[in-house]
């Protein structure tokens, strides 16, 4: 090409931010499009009772060769490692069990996590689709010595990986499971935010990309090149203000769920075996609830380590309050007053997922969040939680919320009406469907259109913001390459290969 090459890239979250500066820095030029009011996409803050809170991700998952890690160091963005931090886990008739216990059933819960990990990376070709990561755990724990009790509480507590993946254990597919493994090291919370993050990861796109806010896209023509109808090669977007945009090559970087949604956008149709992709890979349902309270009331005595460490709390399959959603459930939370400070305050972050989570979304549908019905509602969902922390009385202001936030990232359609790739029983090949999403099945030198997005991640990564990240340097790279300029600037592309069989043996 002789003048600079204006690619168009669809979505200002990490993937297209990320994108967008590694072809900025080879030379291209970049318009975004982003159908919100602001850039971020799923990597947003808010705040709750004066505290800055992430309403997506808040964590980073897996510290070793991690690139977000690196930028969190350079932009002093504080992070916080949990573990050793007190695990309380309470039984279903909302009494803690003994920590003697509870250790020993986190500790089984974790280890036989690891188990299906490497059990799923050395036999899942035979592993049949319809099997559950919970019929794993059914089985293992029978091959334990524990009392039937602590049996019981070992399948009640190991359903605490739906708050990882965003629905129901029992909908975890045994054959993937290996998909859901995280670059090597701890996971740590992102204390101060992802604010700094995505301001370092945005700052050549904020300075030198055109981006065009509040422009949801409508359609995507892109016939295939060097033909009558699309003579020029260029893909022509149309958004709903009406205003159409020409470019050399379109880079995607919507959620998969916008793409389940959306694949009529696409003009001529998406190869088939794309679309199949798409519909394949299943879209979780993870949410948060912020509770704020004037003061920490379960750090009853700040001399006690037994109250004052407590970072999470698990309520096995709670039985003394309604189930939202009718389904077996647990019901975690991380208490923000153990964060480092400034950073720290009392607040507790509830997580909810799948079934259950979509029934308190719902309740909240249409409400007003400064109303007392909105209030109302989520204090009926979480006061028999909260209730049932050391400390609690209720006669003791403190332990009154003063602010609640929730969010509805199933209501967002911006988002996809959901959180993050997952992969439940019944997909046949969703190793081979990442592939094909990543690729576009070839459609990227053929049509100009390219994707990127958690959902293409490296296998280590998908559903993280790293993996976002990658896939964005990813899919630049073969743009660069596609339009015949360099490739400076990335920062690593992790391989896409699947875990070895032998990893972890």
């Amino acid at each position: 090409m002789a003048s600079s090459p204006h690619i168009g890239v669809i979505g200002a979250g990490i993937s297209g931010l990320r994108c967008a500066d590694i072809l900025i820095q080879n030379g291209a030029r970049v318009t975004i499009l982003e159908a919100r009011d602001r850039i971020g996409g799923r990597v947003h803050q808010s705040t709750v009772g004066g505290h800055a809170v992430d309403l997506g991700p808040n964590w980073i998952h897996g510290v070793g060769e991690n690139p977000i890690r690196t930028i969190a160091e350079e932009t002093k963005t504080v992070m916080y490692d949990p573990e050793g931090g007190r695990h309380i886990t309470y039984s279903r008739d909302g009494h803690p069990v003994n920590d003697e216990v509870g250790d020993k059933v986190q500790d089984f819960v974790w280890t036989t996590i690891a188990e299906a990990f490497k059990y799923s990376n050395h036999h899942g070709e035979s592993i049949p689709v319809e099997t559950s990561l919970f019929d794993f755990f059914c089985e293992r724990v029978q091959q334990t010595t524990f009392s039937d009790e602590e049996k019981q509480l070992c399948l009640e507590a190991c359903r605490l990986w739906g708050a990882y993946v965003g629905d129901q254990i029992d909908k975890q597919s045994l054959k993937f499971f290996r998909l859901e493994e995280c670059v090597d090291g701890s996971n740590f919370i992102v204390a101060s935010t992802y604010k700094r993050i995505l301001d370092h990861v945005s700052k050549t796109a904020v300075a030198k990309a055109d981006i065009r806010l509040n422009e949801p896209i409508t359609n995507i023509n892109a016939p295939p090149r060097n033909t009558k109808s699309q003579p020029n090669n260029q893909v022509t977007i149309t958004t709903a203000t009406g205003t159409t945009y020409t470019f050399d090559e379109v880079v995607v970087t919507c959620p998969l769920g916008w793409l389940k949604q959306n694949t009529s956008s696409f003009t001529p149709a998406l190869p088939p075996r794309l679309e199949q992709a798409i519909t394949n890979i299943s879209y979780g349902r993870l949410e948060k609830v912020y509770v704020t309270f004037p003061h920490a009331f379960w750090h009853t005595d700040n001399t006690s380590t037994t109250t004052t460490n407590t970072v999470f709390a698990q309520f096995l399959n709670p039985s003394y309050t309604p189930r939202p959603g009718h389904v077996e459930w647990n019901q975690e939370f991380v208490s923000l007053a153990s964060l480092p400070a400034p950073h720290a305050h009392p607040t507790l972050l509830f997580y909810t997922y799948g079934d259950g989570g979509a029934e308190i979304i719902n309740r909240l549908s249409g409400l007003d969040l400064s109303s007392s019905e909105y209030r109302d509602s989520l204090i009926e969902t979480m006061h028999p939680f909260y209730s049932r922390l050391p400390g609690y009385s209720a006669e003791n202001p403190d332990c009154v919320p003063v602010a609640l936030l929730a969010t509805q990232w199933q209501k967002d359609e911006f988002a996809g009406n959901g959180s993050y790739c997952n992969f439940q029983v019944g997909v046949q090949e969703a190793d081979v469907d990442i592939e094909v999403l990543r690729s576009g099945d070839g459609i990227g030198p053929v049509r100009g259109i390219w994707f990127a997005g958690e959902h293409t991640a490296p296998f280590v990564a998908l559903g993280t913001t790293t993996g976002a990240f990658w896939s964005g340097e990813r899919v630049a790279r073969l743009v660069c390459r596609a339009v015949g300029i360099g490739e400076v600037g990335a920062m690593g592309v992790k391989d896409d290969a699947l875990p070895s069989a032998q990893d972890g043996a």
